[in-house]
């Protein structure tokens, strides 16, 4: 099958995390533009290695391979071969990471322009990531990240924040385009079955920069509310979620925390609407203020009309606005994130207004699909679709 277009991305894909909606997004408005396409992937598990979905073809690098390190230069191999194997017919690449992005700028006699989209660094997330990398490792995965920004024909980032960074890397200003995240305003949805009849609820992953344990410890501060609960909807596998489990039985909140695993996108939507709070707890570290971050959960519970209580990082500041759409309180400090969300319930009329003003403020300037036109801008720029 002749593809005019690709997209690859060093990501799961499908999956329950935030980056595989942003995937299907991006992937989404290329294809479009193209006329389907190609879109690599990791795979394994139940996932197939190879499918067709229409007039889009989608591949999987299967291995398993325990080192992070290893996997990602097995997968960025392996990506090269799927290039060339097609690059006769490519008109434009869409990379998501480095390792994706070294085969698709240096395949020989490349034709074809490549936009480098950065959400993150790995030279600034694997030093949260994967601890045990050295610091010389770290150090030639920066040099990489300088390689692909200056030599790709475009640089999209989904955040003030990461443009910044990014430019200090190296990327030319001239190619760095603004492409923010965004969100579908959900209609009326049905209470999620099991619901408690009040509670706060934390959507996404799980690493130490999510800062779910500093929400527990704030949580810890709210025991006197009676029958109020925490809802974890976390987008990994129950497995991953020992090591904060254990916080909570050590925390005494155990017993007062619902969890729902990997759950499908849409379910999200409803466990966001029903809540009375949306609590971001983002940390203050380097991955989150030096890099950045475009957090996902704080647009998607913008759109659903729900208050959030964030961390206030630069890069939330430029999703919602404090005492607007929300509360935003210091990174990393459990007494005043338990404050903020004790003053949204004891005045939940003015809790209300504040999800009211945030989903407009995400109909008005943070859907998708004003995203993806910004995307198709980038795209008619550096490769005209129309041959």
């Amino acid at each position: 099958m002749r593809h005019r277009a690709a997209y690859f991305a060093f990501d799961r894909f499908p999956s329950g995390k935030g980056s595989a909606v942003h995937i299907a997004q991006m992937a989404d408005e290329l294809f479009e533009r193209f006329g389907g396409g190609l879109l690599g992937a990791i795979g394994g598990g139940d996932l197939p290695g190879r499918q067709r979905e229409g007039n889009r073809e989608i591949v999987r690098f299967g291995e398993r391979i325990p080192n992070l390190i290893d996997r990602a230069e097995a997968y960025s191999a392996w990506a090269a071969a799927v290039l060339k194997e097609h690059a006769d017919g490519l008109e434009i690449v869409h990379v998501r990471d480095p390792w994706s992005a070294l085969p698709a700028l240096t395949l020989d006699d490349r034709r074809y322009p490549v936009v480098f989209e950065v959400n993150g660094l790995p030279s600034i997330e694997m030093g949260h990531t994967w601890p045990w990398a050295s610091p010389a490792t770290l150090g030639k995965i920066r040099e990489l990240e300088r390689f692909c920004l200056e030599r790709s024909d475009a640089v999209v980032v989904p955040s003030r924040v990461i443009g910044e960074a990014v430019r200090r890397l190296g990327a030319p200003e001239r190619k760095v385009h603004l492409v923010p995240n965004g969100a579908d305003l959900p209609g009326e949805t049905a209470r999620p079955a099991g619901a408690p009849a009040r509670y706060i609820v934390y959507v996404g992953a799980l690493q130490p920069w999510q800062g779910l344990d500093v929400l527990l410890r704030a949580f810890a501060r709210l025991g006197d509310l009676d029958g109020l609960r925490l809802v974890v909807c976390s987008s990994v596998p129950e497995r991953r979620a020992k090591p904060v489990r254990r916080l909570a039985e050590r925390l005494g909140v155990a017993d007062r925390l619902d969890w729902r695993f990997a759950l499908p996108h849409p379910e999200v939507a409803a466990w966001l609407a029903h809540a009375e709070v949306s609590v971001a707890p983002l940390t203050g570290c380097a991955r989150n203020l030096d890099q950045g971050c475009a957090p996902l959960k704080v647009i998607e519970s913008m759109a659903a009309g729900v208050p959030v209580v964030a961390s206030d990082l630069p890069a939330v500041r430029e999703l919602m606005a404090d005492g607007e759409h929300g509360r935003l309180v210091p990174a990393d400090r459990p007494a005043e994130l338990a404050r903020a969300v004790r003053i949204m319930l004891e005045y939940p009329g003015e809790a209300a207004a504040m999800g009211a003003r945030a989903r407009a403020r995400v109909a008005e300037a943070l859907t998708w699909t004003r995203s993806r036109a910004r995307l198709a801008e980038v795209y008619r720029t550096i490769a005209p679709s129309d041959r």
